[in-house]
C-alpha cells in the first residue's frame, strides 16, 4: 500500500530541461510585456514632469 505513494513524489524531477541553443540578448528583454510597460509608465512619469515644470513653473 506505501509503494503507490513513493511513485507520485518525484513527478517534478521528470520534466525537460529548458532549451538554452538560442542566446536571448537585449531585443528579447525589450520585447517583454511587463518590461515595456514599465518603461511607458516610466517615460509618462518623466514627460509629464519635464511639460509640468516647462508650462506651469
Amino acid at each position: 500500500m506505501v509503494h503507490h505513494h513513493r511513485e507520485m513524489v518525484d513527478t517534478t524531477q521528470s520534466e525537460a530541461p529548458p532549451q538554452e541553443d538560442e542566446p536571448r540578448g537585449c531585443l528579447f528583454a525589450l520585447s517583454q510585456p511587463p518590461l515595456m510597460i514599465f518603461l511607458a509608465v516610466i517615460g509618462c512619469l518623466i514627460l509629464m514632469a519635464a511639460l509640468h515644470d516647462l508650462l506651469l513653473l
